[in-house]
């Protein structure tokens, strides 16, 4: 592993440990060269996800991306960064197991948002208006009706 700092190759493990979710490897490094210390995750990745974006443009899936959007939508949620973790690494299954390697982003959208209303409907809410490109205040009342007919409080 190159090391961030000084980008000498070769950096010594110092501790590994699973991650808080136990999706992946968490390992500690120190840098021969520089004694700088950081630290690499490794995860299993079944296969290589492209994104296809509604321009019809494809990209690589970045599971940060995904991690932030729904971190966004839990800001100020009293929900923790494990479930948060938890909750991209199983949609991140879901979508390998598909056996799909291009996935539409409405795909991934659609899945955040069922991920979302079953942790926290403000969140939910949030990321709706974001995804369902929500234009006025009506928008709001119109996805409020939908959790109400589903029985959602």
């Amino acid at each position: 592993m190159r090391c961030p700092f000084c980008a000498a190759e070769g950096s010594q493990v110092k501790d590994s440990r699973a991650s808080e979710d136990d999706t992946a490897i968490r390992r500690r490094r120190a840098c021969g060269e520089c004694g700088g210390r950081f630290t690499t995750f490794e995860r299993v990745q079944l296969r290589e996800l492209t994104v296809l974006k509604k321009s019809g443009r494809s990209v690589p899936f970045n599971r940060e991306k995904l991690e932030k959007s729904l971190s966004l939508a839990l800001r100020k949620r009293d929900v923790d960064e494990a479930k948060v973790a938890r909750m991209v690494s199983s949609i991140i299954r879901q979508l390998e197991a598909s056996g799909e390697t291009e996935i539409p982003v409405d795909t991934i959208g659609a899945m955040a948002l069922d991920a979302l209303k079953d942790v926290d409907l403000i969140a939910y809410m949030r990321f709706a208006s974001v995804y369902r490109d929500f234009n006025e205040a009506g928008d709001f009342r119109s996805l409020l009706d939908e959790l109400e007919a589903d029985g959602e409080k």
